[in-house]
């Protein structure tokens, strides 16, 4: 069974640009995008929006709204609308078990203060088992309609973003194969060069005197380097088109992706998927600190747990 792109959608800019996203996603990776909404039931749910219009019409009126724009933007994509019921956390982790991978929008907040990672889109990365992408509203994209689904040229076209290269965060203390085959993939489809980087912290007599000193950087960076080539070299084997630039950096890995994010198209980064007790969804500071600074859409990827040792 061909799985979907999976785009949430809640009438904000944000998403809307989500929704854009997940529909050049899904042409890219020749696989239909199926468009959700999450109904729950509220005390205040028949309180009328603007317009006199009862969120429960609302719900269905986006959706179906934003499909049919979709369609006419890419003419033979597949594109289905659905709305569900329930917490939306819950409706979207779900939905996601059947995805390709899962879309959301993230609300801009300026160069400074970073970007707006709301409770559902917290929540639904936390515990989904599938990749989630986290999409910013695009400059100077205005409220309007919730039905309008509008790329940063107006008709759906990418924005100059979309064609930079694919940024692929590892840690080399766990690489995780789900994170990097991701990123090796997201190149791929794209025809783009690939990123990866690690971000290395040097100890704390590196700034004291000790150790300070260009060549014992240059060994530590010598030796990141070596590990990030044969971590890599099985999926350069595997992707041959793929360009890759390894590129071990001094500083903290959140910092470095971000900045890097800055001409991307898309940043990878892992999130590692342990059991978590209900109630405390963590998914990791490095993806935290990407999701909230990074200007580029951002995948999480769950990654399994190390095996234990014997």
């Amino acid at each position: 069974m061909t799985v979907p792109v999976t785009v949430g959608l809640n009438g904000t800019p944000a998403s809307m640009a989500a929704a854009d996203w997940g529909a050049r996603e899904a042409v890219l990776r020749g696989l239909p995008l199926r468009l959700v909404s999450a109904w729950e039931w509220q005390p205040f749910s028949y309180a009328p929006l603007a317009g006199s219009e009862m969120p429960e019409q609302w719900s269905i009126r986006v959706p179906e709204e934003t499909a049919a724009e979709l369609r006419r933007r890419y003419p033979g994509l597949d594109v289905t609308a659905d709305r569900l019921t329930g917490p939306p956390p819950e409706v979207l982790c779900e939905a996601a078990k059947e995805s390709e991978l899962l879309a959301l929008g993230s609300t801009g907040l300026g160069p400074l203060a970073g970007f707006l990672l709301g409770s559902v889109a917290m929540a639904t990365v936390a515990h989904t088992e599938r990749p989630v992408v986290l999409v910013r509203a695009y400059e100077g994209e205005g409220e309007g309609e919730g039905g309008e689904a509008g790329g940063a040229d107006g008709d759906g076209g990418a924005s100059e973003a979309d064609d930079g290269a694919v940024v692929l965060g590892i840690d080399l203390s766990s690489p995780g194969d789900e994170t990097i085959r991701f990123g090796f993939a997201a190149a791929a489809v794209r025809s783009a060069p690939l990123r990866v980087i690690n971000g290395w912290n040097p100890p704390p007599y590196f700034g004291h005197g000790i150790g300070d000193d260009e060549g014992r950087r240059a060994e530590a960076i010598d030796r990141v380097a070596e590990s990030m080539r044969a971590a890599l070299a099985p999926w350069r084997e595997r992707y041959p088109a793929v360009e890759v630039a390894e590129e071990p950096g001094i500083g903290r890995p959140a910092r470095l992706l971000s900045e890097a994010g800055a001409g991307a198209g898309l940043v990878v980064v892992g999130r590692r998927a342990t059991p978590r007790r209900p109630g405390q969804p963590r998914i990791g500071h490095v993806a935290h600190a990407v999701l909230h600074h990074c200007p580029a859409p951002v995948a999480v990827v769950p990654q399994a747990p190390p095996p234990a040792a014997a």
